[in-house]
């Protein structure tokens, strides 16, 4: 009986090693399968790409640091002048920077009512969660630089295509995040306070934003970064702010690089102290909102 017994627990561990081995052959197969589909995938696109390019990849590549080059030449030979060409284009800087607050102001509050408005248990209309969830979903899908090119075709350049722009971009992307964050938060006091009668706006502010409001300030500061380098971009399409100006010196070639560089350096300066002053209020509101 106990020779019996063994010779069955035997076969039993010897099919399950068989089919484990099984598995592990099919899910390698399968990865290989998908990265032989991934790289094939990348060379025919790069070719299709390299095709109908104006110009070889592979003819340009030996250019590729003439333009570092000549920026960097031109730069140092009149690096004497860069401190006044900083200091002409901290306006503009100045204006990139306004854009990108506005609009991450304006993002953000729209994405705050559209998230609660699509999360379970917090919804004023529940049958509309969908239709709310799609509408962040669209404003998500659509670049910045497309909203504002239509929008300087119709309002012509200015920094208020920019603002709206990058604000219904961002009102998706901060909606779709703080939404995940509503998740976490506790329903209790919501229901407490619709036991005493309150409204739902009175149940939201007092109910889930005091629970959200560390997570909701980190996200918004994240995202105020990346718009101060989109509101930068737009500017290359006549949405205003520093961009503009880089455009305009780059457009001119040779004798405005010293110009060109300097934007950059004012740039690159702004952008690394908003991100390490960013990181550090993150980081304070994160940990706090752990203790």
């Amino acid at each position: 009986m106990t020779d019996a017994t063994t010779a069955l627990a035997t076969g039993d561990l010897a099919a399950t090693q068989t089919s484990y081995m099984a598995q592990v052959r099919r899910k390698r197969m399968y990865s290989g399968i998908t990265l032989l589909i991934f790289v094939l995938l990348m060379v025919s696109g790069f070719n299709i790409a390299d095709a109908r390019n104006a110009g070889g990849f592979w003819d340009g590549l030996h250019n590729i640091f003439d333009f570092p080059y000549a920026v960097v030449s031109e730069a140092w030979a009149k690096r004497d002048q860069l401190p006044a060409h900083m200091l002409h284009y901290v306006p503009a800087l100045v204006e990139t920077i306004n854009i990108a607050a506005v609009s991450t102001l304006i993002g953000a509050l729209l994405g705050l009512v559209l998230s609660l408005l699509s999360t379970r248990g917090m919804a004023l209309w529940p049958a509309l969660m969908p239709a709310f969830r799609r509408i962040m979903d669209i404003m998500r899908a659509v670049p910045e630089i497309v909203i504002a090119l239509v929008l300087i075709y119709m309002m012509g350049g200015g920094p208020v295509p920019a603002v709206v722009a990058i604000a219904f971009h961002t009102g998706g992307a901060l909606g779709k995040l703080f939404s995940e964050v509503n998740e976490n938060a506790s329903l209790q006091p919501i229901e407490g306070l619709h036991s005493v009668g309150a409204t739902w706006f009175q149940r939201m502010w007092l109910g889930v934003i005091p629970q959200v409001a560390p997570n909701y300030l980190s996200y918004a500061l994240l995202r105020f970064e990346i718009n101060i380098r989109a509101s930068a971009i737009l500017g290359f399409v006549g949405a205003g702010g520093i961009g503009y100006e880089l455009k305009n010196s780059m457009s001119w070639g040779m004798g405005k690089f010293d110009e060109a560089a300097a934007i950059f350096l004012l740039l690159f300066a702004t952008i690394m102290a908003v991100d390490q002053l960013s990181s550090h209020y993150r980081n304070r509101l994160t940990q706090g909102a752990r203790t």
